[in-house]
């Protein structure tokens, strides 16, 4: 049954481009909505961590919390100026380096917060 539903769902968007009028319009909303939904998941991921550390957040030394946040801030402008980056080869790589190291961030002050 899931597999008739995603297909139908892939199905009704691609029809949504083929036959109404301005496609291209309806697939960039369709991006949009799909990228809107991204961001509020990575909001409710960085409330629901600083709720569930909060104590553990307070008793960091400052370095590590400004290496948090700043991971976070980073993941941010990297979001922001991903179609930017992802035109060029290098730019891609650097974008995903600077992923994975926002990344490696927020889980080494969140090991560290969690007493591991």
């Amino acid at each position: 049954m899931v597999p008739a539903r995603n297909i139908l769902i892939v199905f009704l968007l691609a029809a949504g481009v083929a036959f109404l009028p301005n496609g291209g319009n309806f697939a960039d909303a369709v991006l949009a909505g799909i990228t809107m939904a991204f961001l509020a998941g990575i909001t409710w991921t960085v409330y629901r961590l600083h709720y569930s550390l909060q104590g553990s957040l307070l008793g960091l030394p400052d370095s590590r919390r400004i290496v948090l946040y700043a991971a976070f801030g980073l993941i941010v402008l990297l979001i922001a100026g991903a179609d930017r980056m992802f035109g060029t080869g290098l730019g891609t790589l650097a974008w995903l380096l600077l992923m994975g190291s926002a990344i490696a961030g927020i889980w080494m002050v969140a090991s560290e917060a969690r007493g591991y």
